[in-house]
């Protein structure tokens, strides 16, 4: 399941609702990703992430599907927040559930992963020197693209 939302999101009750009623689930790995009030040594107050409805949530299901299709999973959910976040904020949510941990915990990374490079967001950042867009990181290239040689 994808959301792309405005409003905050409780993991806790997240999570709860994906794995309810579905016994045959033995595990569930979540990752939680937060505004962090630093950047390239500067302080940072707010992140304001853009999107393109339609897009936006047609990419995200691609890569939900491919993580489907490469491991047994029962369910997934990405929550992907847009507008202005105060640091501290929540900005995403990704869970897999599974029969068993290991398909659990790599669908989880390989999900986040794909999320940091590939999803269409644009991040830019409030600082006390003025707003600054986000550039692309090669060390997120890099842990995307081990992924191309499972």
């Amino acid at each position: 399941m994808i959301r792309v939302q405005e409003e905050d999101f409780d993991p806790g009750v997240e999570l709860q609702k994906l794995s309810e009623g579905n016994l045959a689930i033995g595990g569930v790995c979540s990752f939680v990703g937060l505004v962090r009030d630093f950047a390239g040594g500067e302080q940072v107050s707010a992140m304001t992430l853009e999107h393109y409805p339609g897009m936006t949530e047609k990419q995200l299901e691609a890569i939900e599907k491919q993580a489907q299709d490469r491991w047994p999973l029962d369910a997934t959910l990405i929550i992907h927040r847009y507008g202005r976040l105060e640091a501290g904020e929540r900005i995403v949510f990704v869970a897999a559930a599974s029969a068993h941990r290991e398909a659990a915990f790599e669908a989880c990374h390989f999900l986040i992963d794909w999320l940091k490079t590939e999803a269409p967001f644009w991040k830019k950042e409030s600082a006390a020197s003025g707003d600054h867009w986000v550039e692309a990181k090669t060390s997120d290239d890099d842990a995307t693209k081990r992924w191309d040689q499972t």
